[in-house]
Order: C-alpha cells, then sequence, then structure tokens
C-alpha cells in the first residue's frame, strides 16, 4: 500500500467523522448539547455542527403540547364517598435546560402531582359538587400544576377530568333519579303539549266563530247595500216616471195652450168625460153649471138638425 492509498483512507476517515457530526433540527424540536459533560447550548431549527470526540447531543426534545393521559387515581369526596377519576394532563416543554435538568423524570413526577393534587381538591368537595363542578376542579389543578412544573421547564397548558366514576350504588342511585327525572320532563313535556294542543283548538274554533261571523256580517251588509240600492233605484224609476207624467201633462196643456180650442171643443170633451165617470160605480154624480149649460146647448143643436119631416 503506497502513501496515496494511506492518505485517501485517512480523507474518507475524516470526511466521515465530518458528516457524521453535521446535524439538523427539524421543526417543533430542540436538541441538547454538552461538551466535555456539561451542558454547553441548545440547538433550535437548522443546521449545526458539534465537534468530535468533545460533544455530544445529550437530549432530542419535542417542543409541542404533549399530553399525559393518567390512569384512574382513588379519591376521597369530604363526605367520605369513594370514587375513582382518571386525568388527561396537556403541556409544553418551555425551557430546554431546565427539562433535562430541573427533575430526573419529570413526567413520573407530573403524574404523582396530578395524583396529589386531584386528592387534595376533591377531599374538600362533596359529590354533588364534584360531579357539578368539572371546569372548576380542572381550573384549580392546571393553576397548581402550572406554579408546580415551572422549574423544571415544563408549561401545563390545560387539564381535564376524564372520567368521574363513583361506587356502584350510588351509580344505581343517580340512574335511578335520572330516570325519574326523564320521566318528570316526559310528563310535563307531555302535559305541555296537550295544554298547547287544547289552546291551539280553542283559538281555530274562536277564529272560525269570528270568520264565520265576519262573513255573516259582510253577508247582512251587502243584502242591506243592494236592497238600499234596489230601492234607490226603485225610487229614482218612479221619480223618472212621475217626471215624465208630468212633463207629459205639461206638454199637453201647453199644446192646448198654443192650439187655443174653441169652446164647443172643450164642451164636448167634458160630455165624453162626463161620460167615462157616469159609467162608474157612483150612484150620484154632479154636474157642474157649465156642463149643463153645454147639454142644453147640445139638445138644442139635435133639435135643429133633425129633419122637418119627422116632425
Amino acid at each position: 500500500m503506497g502513501p496515496l492509498f494511506v492518505a485517501a483512507v485517512l480523507i474518507g476517515i475524516l470526511l466521515i467523522i465530518i458528516i457524521s457530526n453535521i446535524h439538523i433540527v427539524p421543526q417543533s424540536k430542540a436538541y441538547l448539547v454538552e461538551r466535555l459533560g456539561a451542558y454547553h447550548q441548545t440547538w433550535r431549527t437548522g443546521i449545526h455542527f458539534k465537534i468530535p470526540f468533545i460533544d455530544r447531543i445529550a437530549k432530542r426534545i419535542n417542543l409541542m403540547e404533549q399530553v399525559a393521559d393518567y390512569p384512574p387515581q382513588p379519591v376521597i369526596t369530604k363526605d367520605n364517598v369513594r370514587m375513582q377519576i382518571d386525568t388527561v394532563v396537556f403541556f409544553q416543554i418551555t425551557d430546554c435546560k431546565l427539562y433535562a435538568y430541573g427533575h430526573t423524570t419529570p413526567m413520573a413526577a407530573i403524574e404523582n402531582l396530578t395524583a396529589t393534587t386531584l386528592r387534595n381538591i376533591i377531599g374538600e368537595l362533596e359529590l354533588d359538587s364534584t360531579l357539578t363542578s368539572r371546569d372548576i376542579i380542572n381550573t384549580k389543578m392546571r393553576s397548581i400544576l402550572d406554579e408546580a412544573t415551572d422549574p423544571w421547564g415544563i408549561k401545563v397548558t390545560r387539564v381535564e377530568l376524564k372520567n368521574i366514576i363513583p361506587p356502584r350504588e350510588i351509580q344505581d342511585a343517580m340512574e335511578k333519579q335520572m330516570k325519574a327525572e326523564r320521566e318528570r320532563r316526559e310528563a310535563i313535556l307531555r302535559a305541555e303539549g296537550e295544554k298547547n294542543s287544547t289552546i291551539l283548538v280553542a283559538q281555530g274554533k274562536k277564529e272560525s266563530m269570528i270568520l264565520e261571523a265576519e262573513a255573516e256580517k259582510q253577508s247582512q251588509i251587502l243584502r242591506a247595500e243592494a236592497i238600499k240600492e234596489s230601492k234607490i233605484r226603485e225610487a229614482e224609476g218612479e221619480a223618472a216616471a212621475i217626471l215624465s207624467i208630468q212633463k207629459a201633462t205639461a206638454d199637453g196643456i201647453r199644446m192646448i195652450n198654443e192650439a187655443a180650442p174653441a169652446q164647443g171643443v172643450i164642451a164636448i170633451k167634458s160630455l165624453e168625460a162626463l161620460e167615462k165617470v157616469a159609467n162608474g160605480k157612483a150612484t150620484k154624480i154632479i154636474i157642474p153649471s157649465e156642463i149643463q149649460n153645454v147639454a142644453g146647448l147640445v139638445s138644442s143643436i139635435k133639435e135643429i138638425a133633425t129633419d122637418p119631416a119627422e116632425q
């Protein structure tokens, strides 16, 4: 093996060492670097190079929000009811150095702290308050855990009580109570429905009667309007007829006046009128003196007109 081969091998080894010490930190990650066994720096997202045999990556840390789901923990309420509660803790690492060197096992510490805090809070509440105060319990636990985990570089963002499991006999009593409450609500809803149905039927009948009365009223108004209109038309017809008669009479009188009839014609017309009167059922007829003179005149005319041979 010649010098060139040895040099090539050394160069290859050197390149391998250099390449193996180049690291790319992905997003939402952080690398904790120690130099000669002591904390040196924290690498964030990007490309980094460490000195071979001197620097080492001590811990790779996830910076995203994480979830710790803990199994049910036995707790006792203020009124001495034993139950099981399991919790879910949402947290995020905010300080990589504190997280790496603040506690040996931070996750186990959070679990123990969560169980202790839960027992303390539930011990101050009765069963009913425990079942109806989830939000209050969650808020108190988050505040206590967040303050306790600050020295470990951890921020607790949210705590949720996932399940609250009371004893079996209490569950049976609660189920019976819930069943009774459902039946009560069902009865109330049924009664409300029947009440509303009765009200709607009554309102329907009332509206129907109102509509019928309104229709009858309109019908009577229309009939009255029709009768009124008929009487008005009839009165107008009679008035028109009377006016026509009066006009005809006036026209006849005017024509007579314009014609200036002789006294004899007037007398003859008077006799014709007298004849029509005599044909009636009256038993007495009073003849004006003027007509009597006319009758005498007619007799004289008749005698004059009689043939002398017949006398």
